[in-house]
C-alpha cells in the first residue's frame, strides 16, 4: 500500500505517550507523507512492533491477550466495548457513513460536507491520541460567525427559521438528518467526556453549519 499524507495522518497511533506510525512490509510512503511525519517528529516503526507484549487496563492490571469484548482506548490500553468513549467513537462512525452517503447522493453538497467529514475524523484522531482539537472554520465561518448566522438567518440570508417538511426536498431532509445525528453525537460526547469542551463545542458548531446549509438550500429552492 502507498500511504498518502492523508492516509498517514489517519493511521497515526499513540504508543507510551508518543505518536508513532507503523509501516508494514511492502508498504510505502509518498514524499509528502514522509515530509509530514518528519516535520511532526512522528517515529516510523515496523508493523510487527504494533502488537504490544501485553495490554494495560484502566484499573492498572494487565492482559496477555486481547479479549473479544474489549477494544483499544488508546495505545496499548484496553477497555470494554461498552465504555462511553467507545460509544462516542461509534456515533461518529455512523455520522461519517451518513455524510458519505449524502455526498454520493448530492454532488453539489460534496464540497461543503467534506469539511464536516474532515472535522468528524479529526475528533476521533484527537480522542485516540489525546490531542486538543483546534477550532476549524466551516464554510469560511469561524465559531462566532457560525453562531451568528445560524441564530439570525433572516439577517444574513433573508430567510427566517423554519421547520423542515416533506415538501422541502431530499437535500434539506438529508441535511436535517445529518444535523440530528450530530446532536446525537454531541450527547454521546457529553456522556463520554468530562473535560473535552473542545470536542463538544466543535459538534455544536457543526450542527450550526448544517443548519446554515439547510437555510441556503431553502433559498435555492
Amino acid at each position: 500500500m502507498l500511504f498518502s499524507k492523508e492516509a498517514a495522518q489517519a493511521n497515526i497511533r499513540n504508543r507510551d505517550g508518543k505518536r508513532v506510525f507503523y509501516l508494514g512490509k511492502g508498504d510505502q510512503l509518498t514524499s509528502e507523507a514522509k515530509e509530514f511525519l518528519l516535520r511532526e517528529r512522528i517515529e516510523i516503526l515496523p508493523s510487527e512492533k504494533a502488537r504490544p507484549e501485553r495490554y494495560r487496563l484502566l484499573n492498572g492490571g494487565f492482559l496477555e491477550e486481547k479479549p473479544e469484548h474489549m477494544t483499544h482506548l488508546y495505545g496499548d490500553v484496553l477497555v470494554e466495548k461498552t465504555h462511553p468513549r467507545i460509544g462516542f467513537r461509534g456515533t461518529v462512525d455512523t455520522l461519517e457513513a451518513e455524510i458519505l452517503l449524502c455526498q454520493a447522493q448530492f454532488p453539489r453538497l460534496r464540497e461543503p460536507l467534506e469539511e464536516v467529514l474532515t472535522l468528524a475524523r479529526k475528533m476521533i484522531r484527537c480522542d485516540v491520541l489525546n490531542e486538543p482539537l483546534i477550532p476549524t472554520p466551516l464554510g469560511g465561518l469561524d465559531e462566532k460567525a457560525l453562531r451568528a448566522h445560524s441564530h439570525r438567518p433572516q439577517e444574513f440570508y433573508g430567510q427566517p427559521h423554519f421547520m423542515p417538511s416533506a415538501s422541502d426536498g431530499q437535500e434539506i431532509l438529508q441535511l436535517n438528518r445529518l444535523r440530528t445525528l450530530v446532536r446525537q453525537t454531541e450527547r454521546s460526547a457529553a456522556a463520554a467526556f468530562a473535560d473535552r469542551m473542545d470536542i463538544l463545542q466543535a459538534l455544536n458548531r457543526m450542527s450550526s453549519y448544517l443548519y446554515i446549509l439547510m437555510i441556503r438550500e431553502k433559498i435555492d429552492n
